[in-house]
């Protein structure tokens, strides 16, 4: 290997008798706006001005505060629809919506902040200790060192972190202001991707579950290895865990130089082609003040390419969490 940080163990060993998703997994004529969606009561938004007042009259630094300091049953309630949603339905689920319009934007990343812990803890986004994460264009060029979610390209379905030491397990995303043009989010379940490989490229699907060369977006330390090594597709509990992003294995293999053998080369094409079937994706776009979370082992998401508003304050801003429940609250875990 190149000194890669090589995540191999974590490969399925019999790759001749890989586990079978056939019946699971969803295809988008199969679900409704409402199986994805939570709709905060009158009761829950009461709880969010009750928590934006607690924090004016005790003020602490966002990244101190947690649930257990405010009294909120309503919004434990939502969230944990929202998790079993995440966990044994859609794989990904639509808080409709906090109160943005009337209280500052600080108030709401708190607010969000807090709510974040009820799906796990809360964890760095980058080597350097971002904890919130501004999914906004900022004008560089799409490469090395420069995630995608810095500019406005379109990105291919991935899952969050697939080059990274430990995943994160749930990606949340508060809307601040949509595109004015695209930027729209599209969701597919990874059993059914696999599924369909199953029926159509065994061969390729048995490949990405070997491991393979991911670009680490240089998230890492001064001198450290610039890919990681781990399979695509694995198993963990019974469950599917995928690192799905086949641009960053094409990057991972040029920032390495190392040559991409042929089976992954169609492997990849495989998967880009599965994941591009229409009947396989839902889109549901984000509107200001909705927050969406997603399970990040089992579910793609891709975003399409924008144009942004021509007033500054209104271009398109998200703000991201990651949260994970295994590991450090450090980046690498």
């Amino acid at each position: 290997m190149d000194g890669s940080v090589d995540l191999s163990f974590e490969s399925f060993k019999d790759i001749n008798n890989i586990p079978s998703t056939q019946g699971k997994g969803w295809l988008a004529s199969e679900l409704k706006q409402e199986d994805w969606t939570v709709a905060l009561n009158a009761s829950a938004i009461k709880e969010i001005n009750s928590m934006v007042n607690q924090i004016r009259r005790n003020p602490l630094p966002t990244l101190l505060l947690t649930p257990d300091q405010f009294d909120i049953p309503e919004l434990t309630i939502a969230y944990e629809k929202a998790k079993n949603i995440c966990d044994d339905g859609a794989g990904f689920a639509v808080i409709d919506k906090l109160p943005i319009d009337d209280f500052d934007i600080e108030d709401m990343i708190n607010v969000y902040w807090i709510l974040g812990h009820l799906m796990g803890r809360n964890v760095a986004q980058k080597w350097d200790g971002t904890m919130i994460y501004n999914v906004t264009d900022t004008g560089k060029k799409y490469g090395y060192g420069v995630r995608g979610s810095a500019t406005n390209v379109e990105l291919v379905f991935h899952t969050d972190n697939a080059f990274g030491i430990s995943v994160p397990d749930y990606v949340g995303l508060m809307c601040k202001y949509p595109a004015k043009k695209g930027g729209l989010s599209r969701f597919c379940s990874l059993y059914t991707v696999h599924s369909r490989m199953e029926n159509k490229y065994p061969e390729e699907l048995r490949r990405l579950y070997q491991p393979v060369y991911f670009d680490r977006q240089a998230e890492h330390a001064t001198g450290e290895a610039k890919t990681s090594f781990a399979p695509m597709f694995s198993w963990k509990n019974g469950k599917l865990r995928c690192r799905a992003n086949s641009s960053l294995v094409r990057k991972g293999y040029q920032v390495g130089e190392i040559t991409m053998d042929k089976l992954l080369e169609n492997a990849l094409e495989a998967i880009d082609e599965v994941t591009s079937s229409s009947d396989l994706w839902i889109e549901a776009p984000l509107s200001r003040g909705e927050v969406q979370y997603l399970n990040n082992h089992e579910l793609g998401h891709y975003r399409s390419d924008f144009v942004d508003h021509e007033d500054e304050t209104k271009k398109r801003h998200l703000y991201r969490l990651w949260h994970r429940t295994d590991g450090g609250q450090s980046y690498d875990g």
